[in-house]
This record gives C-alpha cells, structure tokens and sequence, in this order.
C-alpha cells in the first residue's frame, strides 16, 4: 500500500525558512521508517533572491528533491502543490500572507512562526478568519514549550509537585539580535518590537505554568548597548535591548522577564524558575538540567535530572524544539481535525498581546490591563 503524501511548502526561505527546510528533511528519513507517510517539500516562495538560491542550495545538500521556487506567496498556493505551508517570512508580514493563505480556495493547514501578527487587531482578525474554515489547522511557533527541560518542567509543575504555582521567573541573557534580510529586525514597526519579536515565547511559557490568564502588565526597558551605532535608510533603530516585565495573572499568580541581550558572557541563555506553595522547580538552557525540589526537605533534597527526548532526531537552532514542534505539526495534520493544534491562534493572541502591553508600559510608564490591549 502506496503511503501518504503531506506536501510542504516554506514562505520566507531566510535563516528560520531554512532551518524548517533542516527540520522537514530530518522529519521526512524519520517518518518513512516509522509511519505510513511521506513528507516532501515541494515549494518555496521569497521575494529575496538570494534567501530562494540558499534554499534550492541547502535542499541539495540535504537530498531533497529539488522544490519548485517562488517570488511570492500567492503563486506557491495557487500551483496546487502545497498541502502545508511554514510561514517564516518577516513578523510584518504574517497577518497579510495569513489571511491569503486562509482565503484560498483551495485548503492548506499553516505552521505560522511567532508572534503570530505584530499587532492585537492582526491577531484577532486572523483568529475570525480562522474560524470560517474549520478544515484548516492553524499552529503557532511557539516551541520553547518542546524544549526538552523547559518540557519536564511543565510536566512536574501539572503534576502537582510543586502545588498551586504562585511565583515564575524567567531570564533570557544572551547575544544581540542577528542581521536578517533589508534588517527589517531592527525597528518596532516590522517586529512588533523586542518584548512581541522575541519575548513571546516567554510570555506563553507563563501562562503554561501559571495555568492562568494575565490581567495586568508593568514595564521598564531601554535600548542601552546594541544597535546604537547603526543607522538604515536615515533611521537609528528602536528596538529595545533589555527589560524587567511583571506580569499578574488572574488566579493571584505572577510572573517575572528579565531579559538582557547583551549578555554573551552567559552560561545559560534561559534560566526558568517556578515556586509553588510545595516546593521550587528550575530549567536551564542549554545545560539542559532540570531541578525541583519541596520546602519540607530543604536543600538537601533537591532532585537534579538531565533532560532529553529520544524522539528528536535533528537539534538545530533551538535544541530539538523545532523538529518537536513539526512532529506535533504533522500529527495534527493526519489526525484529520480529530485533534487540535498544540499551540492553537488563542495561545499566539495572547503572547502577543502581554507582548503588546510591556510595550505600552515601557513608552507609558504605567501598568497596562490586559482588558485595554484586547479590547470587547
């Protein structure tokens, strides 16, 4: 019996575009073996030149058939050979190519790269325009949730270890943002600005531990080091480079960022902490070591563990993460609509939205509700 075919297709072939192409090859040997699928890629679509010839490029080097190539979106969906597309051109870009790919006559299930829009509006309109084609599967990158002790860790606070979350702190130290095409990474009004471009992923993970809703957001946050010295097109860059965020949840819980990226000198890039009423637990990446341990047996009964997953066959740019995430991706899309998404368009709203409103903090001085950032 002739196995099943799920056709891949990647809009926006930079630095992330090729790492899904890394992820899709390692994901196709994997699968053949396993299951009665096949993956394929079969287009890529950029209007960047250079970024199509580095993909045509790296799918040879990896042995893949070589792709059909694209100058844009709607002529990769409008050929047929696409079943899936990977969204992973620039964040300002997103909500357009969503709602195309959305819109199409013909249905393709959607991997879109975080944050999901750069704005809440964005968000809210692709969430609507979602829900008017039930036979799509929508998934948001957000995969630190996959990384392996960032995963452990959330299995030991759901099963109670830890007791009733009251405290989490998250700290990402690490290098500047990287030089991507045209530098579009470099101002607010492309990105949706640092704490919605990166600190998304961080935002989410609250949530995941907290098992709660944000209501209010306070900021303080600056751009002190990086960029400064840069200049494009007349404009000096107005992303942000480090930042404290307190996030209130609605169960009474808080959560705490302290971000700095200009902190290469690090051991860790992240480092997780979560405090229950019973006992603390502690992620470290990319150490990969887990820690928890309860109040009642002090110090000494702190439980270390090295975290891993035997299922990740490619570590790429974020330690397994990516190629979880893509298993997770193709699970859902065989499944047939049986099973939900992992990361569904809610969880992408609201990272964006806590994103969102540390950014008003920041530029306003103030606490920002959660209620005046979604809106009704």
């Amino acid at each position: 019996m002739a196995a099943a075919a799920v056709r891949y297709g990647i809009v926006g072939v930079g630095m992330m575009g090729r790492e899904h192409l890394h992820n899709l090859a390692h994901l196709a040997a994997e699968v053949e073996r396993e299951q009665a699928v096949k993956v394929r890629v079969t287009g890529l679509a950029d209007p960047h030149h250079e970024s199509l010839r580095l993909g045509l490029q790296l799918a040879d080097e990896l042995g893949l058939p070589a792709p059909q190539t694209f100058s844009g979106h709607r002529e990769l969906l409008d050929s047929g050979l696409c079943d899936a597309v990977i969204v992973s051109s620039p964040n300002m870009t997103h909500y357009e190519i969503l709602m195309d790919i959305i819109g199409h006559c013909q249905p393709h299930h959607i991997l879109v790269e975080k944050p999901l829009c750069t704005t809440v509006q964005d968000c809210k309109k692709v969430i609507e325009a979602a829900k008017q084609r039930p036979n799509i599967i929508v998934q948001v990158g957000l995969e630190y949730r996959y990384m392996p002790p960032v995963a452990k860790l959330i299995d030991i606070v759901k099963s109670g270890t830890l007791g009733q979350v009251r405290m989490v702190a998250i700290r990402e130290h690490r290098f500047p943002f990287l030089v991507k095409v045209n530098n579009w990474n470099r101002f607010n009004c492309n990105s949706g600005g640092t704490l919605v471009e990166k600190c998304c992923h961080f935002f989410d993970l609250m949530r995941l531990f907290a098992a709660a809703n944000p209501v209010r957001v306070m900021a303080s946050g600056a751009i002190d080091v990086n960029h400064r010295d840069e200049m494009y097109d007349g404009k000096v860059p107005d992303i942000i480079d480090n930042a404290y965020v307190i996030i209130e949840f609605d169960n009474g819980s808080r959560g705490m960022l302290d971000l700095c990226m200009f902190a290469e000198g690090s051991r860790n890039e992240q480092e997780i902490s979560v405090v229950g009423d019973i006992g603390k637990g502690e992620a470290f990446v990319p150490e990969s070591i887990v820690r928890f341990g309860k109040r009642t047996e002090g110090r000494d009964g702190v439980v270390t563990i090295v975290a891993n997953d035997e299922r990740i066959k490619y570590q790429g740019l974020h330690h397994g993460s990516s190629y979880l995430e893509h298993l997770n991706f193709l699970s859902a899309i065989r499944a047939q609509g049986a099973s939900g998404p992992s990361v569904n368009l809610s969880d992408g709203l609201l990272s964006v939205a806590i994103g969102v409103a540390g950014q008003l903090s920041i530029e306003q001085g103030r606490f920002v509700t959660m209620e005046e950032v979604l809106g009704s």
